[in-house]
């Protein structure tokens, strides 16, 4: 299982937590802020199996837009040893 921890503009956040969930992937959302301009960000949260990697890191890149500097997003992807659900 991996983790990935992915920090988009709040402009984009909407479509791509829609895109993403639409795909039956579980996303929480963390609003943040950082970067020269301190722009609004958000922060998001997505639990995925190995197999389904590809597959969220392709619906990000498709739905964040590199129209611009101001649209870039940043991701992070990390292993998982263990994982308990509530």
């Amino acid at each position: 299982m991996k983790l990935i921890i992915t920090i988009i503009p709040d402009s984009v956040t909407d479509s791509v937590s829609l895109a993403l969930t639409s795909q039956k992937f579980r996303v929480t959302q963390i609003a943040s802020t950082g970067g020269f301009l301190r722009k609004g960000n958000s922060t998001l949260l997505i639990g995925v199996e190995d197999e389904h990697l590809d597959e969220a890191l392709s619906i990000l890149q498709d739905n964040v837009k590199k129209t611009n500097e101001a649209q870039k997003g940043v991701v992070f992807v990390i292993k998982v040893d263990k994982f308990f659900h509530f």
